[in-house]
């Protein structure tokens, strides 16, 4: 609730404070708490500036947690009420530029009682101290230590620099063309892709209007460019399809596809996305772990629900959010989602596994495991992915922290492909 006597800005600092209590306390996405957190703010711009304060203390916060605990007697309870309040104004005044009074005063009213002079007490000390946060940002201890044994100490140490800088803007384009290419500008790492600057108003964009290209990471367009262009009467299947670029591709690439998603919502949203691009395909809400089609598929793309730790860069919450139990929880939904994949494809036909975590668990794992008989590897090739990505010794893709890191960088994944002899 707002009070009549909070200095301006307030409101917004009382917003961060619910959206980080949301992620680290509830275990929601960013992205979700959004609207409940930010309900009693007016303006655009200050439910942005929230935003912004939440997503980079998250982004941050093994480091601000570090600074609170060095200007403390005793460590303070993750869940205290004073650490929240100063990771909200340590931030603002360490990585955002706003004046040190500005950012203790509009947090200081979010605090009641004795514990208000210990925040302002702390951020005090700091602040004439003179600390600094890290430039990169340390991960959380056990998800650096995770993927140091998984992808080897260099790896660990990208995704450092990789979540300190806005991720550029991915575009996949709806068909070959080279004058639109030019006319958006950017780089281009793969056919029918650009690459733009991050913080690029995509809805000024030309071709935004009439459909000619759609918002998806090189990385997320990997696993439908691996199945490419539709034989005649190809048809496709993908399961938990939104929010829909893998769709996207194979309807334009000329399969005739089906799109499977639990959420009527999300479903709707693909909907829309579709009528954009002028594609075409048949949306059914289902449970992707008990439906069944009326007839087989000559390809069925599982896009598994994961961890979702491979897009850290846009979504710094997840690498808090993912803990091992839920890590293993999804494993194993994985497994079961693959083994029901298997039986919706046609003899002769392909089964492609996606997620998009960096966790071994999660991909090469669940890969490993999968039994389904008359299913062999079907390798992926070199030339069929951009310059900058490679198979692993398995046939599979992976795709690490650090991948593009000279172009701006690509979000985590794991694509593994089967033939069904």
């Amino acid at each position: 609730m707002t009070r009549q006597d909070d200095p301006p800005g307030t409101p917004a600092r009382r917003a961060a404070m619910r959206l980080l209590d949301a992620v680290l306390r509830k275990g929601l996405p960013l992205e979700a708490a959004m609207a409940s957190a930010t309900a009693e703010l007016e303006r655009a711009d200050d439910r942005g500036f929230a935003h912004a304060i939440a997503a980079e203390a998250l982004r941050r916060l093994p480091d601000l947690d570090a600074l609170i605990d060095s200007a403390t007697p005793k460590p303070m309870p993750e869940d205290a009420k004073p650490r929240f309040a100063l990771r909200i104004a340590l931030v603002q005044a360490l990585a955002l530029g706003t004046p040190p009074h500005a950012a203790i005063a509009t947090v200081l009213p979010l605090v009641d009682g004795g514990p208000r002079r210990l925040v302002h007490g702390v951020f005090g000390t700091l602040i004439r101290r003179g600390d600094r946060l890290p430039d990169p940002p340390h991960l959380p201890v056990a998800v650096g230590i995770r993927w140091a044994r998984a992808w080897g100490d260099a790896a660990a140490e990208a995704a450092r620099y990789g979540i300190a800088q806005p991720a550029p803007i991915d575009l996949t384009l709806k068909a070959d063309d080279p004058a639109l290419v030019t006319e958006l500008g950017g780089v281009t790492l793969a056919p029918r892709h650009v690459r733009l600057p991050a913080g690029t108003a995509v809805e000024e964009l030309p071709g935004y209007g009439d459909g000619r290209w759609w918002v998806q990471d090189i990385a997320a367009s990997l696993p439908a460019r691996l199945i490419g262009a539709a034989p005649a009467g190809g048809t496709a299947i993908d399961l938990c399809a939104a929010p829909g670029g893998k769709t996207m591709q194979l309807a334009t690439a000329g399969w005739d596809t089906t799109a499977i998603d639990l959420s009527r919502t999300r479903l709707g949203r693909l909907m829309e996305n579709m009528d954009r691009v002028g594609a075409k395909a048949r949306m059914i809400v289902a449970n992707a772990a008990v439906w069944s089609p009326d007839a087989a598929a000559d390809v069925v793309l599982l896009d598994a629900p994961c961890s979702a730790t491979g897009i850290f860069r846009r979504h710094p919450e997840v690498l808090h959010r993912a803990r091992p139990r839920v890590i293993k929880e999804l494993a194993e939904q994985q497994g079961q989602l693959l083994a029901h994949a298997a039986t919706m494809v046609r003899p002769g036909g392909r089964l492609v596994y996606a997620v998009c975590s960096l966790e071994r668990s999660e991909g090469e794992d669940v890969a490993d495991a999968f039994g389904a008989a008359g299913f062999a590897i079907d390798p992926v090739r070199p030339d069929e992915l951009p310059e900058g990505f490679a198979p692993d010794p398995a046939g599979c893709l992976r795709v690490p922290p650090g991948t593009l890191a000279d172009a701006g960088g690509a979000d985590g994944f794991f694509v593994a492909r089967w033939r069904r002899v």
